[in-house]
């Protein structure tokens, strides 16, 4: 979709940071659009998470994070940064996983240096690919895209293992390499935070990771310093495994007090069955079932359209 591929560029291209939450499905990315965020981050490691349960260690497959993306995409009409690891191996792998997300819907598509298998970038005992080998990889990528409006990040894992003045200078190499933003993953302190952009001319990433090895800096600070973009990788499922440990604790207790859950009609209207009963109704009248009430948000309405409905947000009207 070039025109939300362009969406994200003018929303980096403005002052402030942007806040991007992380998902590891659509309904996560569903309820991201729905609160009002402009961009999602399909995330490695939450897609690890729900779908394997399993940590983020590299046991995920292109095919698995391309199901994933292209759900996602079908969902929301937001710009989506698509976590690709290490592309899944060298640049031959390189130039057909960014192929192969691009045409699922990616918007920016994020490559790190660590060897294959990864493993998350909070996470002891991480290794990196030489510099070179990186270097040709972003080069790939960037040749790879059809579409030139798609951002290519680079990440760097290399502050863990070689130190933040490596991670900087590999940074810089992957700038001049082609790469449209520049992430350094896991700095271990505020001033590691400010010496990134101040070493490393370029759009920035912030990974603000719960409980890992970077303290939390405020988003207005984040702005301040320059950074573009914020990420939130993996706040939507740690709250949803609080969410349903507590309330699933509370069934198992056999307390009689009903538990803090979404609603039925909640639930329903954030898989859009309202507009699915719609659609069966003016398409099949004499079978369906009465149409429920409208969705009530106004700004995600728009994506679900019908057929030919061109220029009001149709799914299937896509540049």
């Amino acid at each position: 979709m070039t025109e939300t591929k362009r969406l994200l560029r003018g929303l980096l291209a403005r002052p402030e940071t942007l806040v991007v939450p992380g998902a590891g499905n659509a309904l996560t990315a569903r309820i991201i659009e729905d609160v009002g965020f402009e961009a999602a981050y399909l995330s490695g490691a939450a897609i690890a998470n729900w779908f394997l349960g399993s940590p983020d260690i590299g046991l995920t497959s292109l095919t698995e994070v391309a199901a994933h993306l292209a759900a996602v995409r079908e969902s929301v009409s937001l710009p989506l940064i698509v976590d690709a690891d290490t592309g899944f191996g060298n640049v031959l792998n390189t130039w057909h996983t960014v192929r192969v997300l691009e045409r699922a819907g990616a918007d920016a598509i994020q490559l790190e240096d660590q060897t294959f298998p990864k493993r998350c970038g909070h996470f002891a005992g991480k290794a990196v690919i030489s510099e070179g080998e990186m270097v040709d990889k972003i080069a790939m990528a960037v040749e790879s895209r059809s579409d030139p409006d798609m951002l290519i990040i680079a990440r760097t894992d290399a502050r863990a293992v070689h130190g933040l003045a490596e991670a900087c200078r590999r940074a810089n190499a992957y700038r001049e390499a082609g790469a449209d933003v520049l992430f350094v993953e896991a700095p271990e302190s505020v001033e590691e935070v400010e010496t990134i952009v101040t070493e490393v001319p370029g759009l920035h990433v912030h990974n603000q990771v719960e409980g890992g090895v970077t303290p939390h800096v405020p988003v207005e600070r984040l702005t301040e310093l320059g950074y573009s973009i914020a990420l939130f990788a993996n706040l939507a499922l740690l709250a949803s495994i609080r969410a349903a440990r507590e309330t699933l604790a509370h069934l198992r207790q056999g307390s009689g007090k009903k538990p803090p859950i979404a609603t039925w009609l909640e639930r329903q209207e954030a898989v859009r069955k309202p507009w699915f009963d719609a659609l069966e109704q003016r398409h099949a009248p004499t079978t369906s079932t009465p149409p429920a009430a409208e969705i009530s948000s106004p700004r995600v309405a728009h994506r679900f359209k019908t057929r030919g409905e061109k220029g009001k947000g149709n799914p299937d009207d896509r540049t």
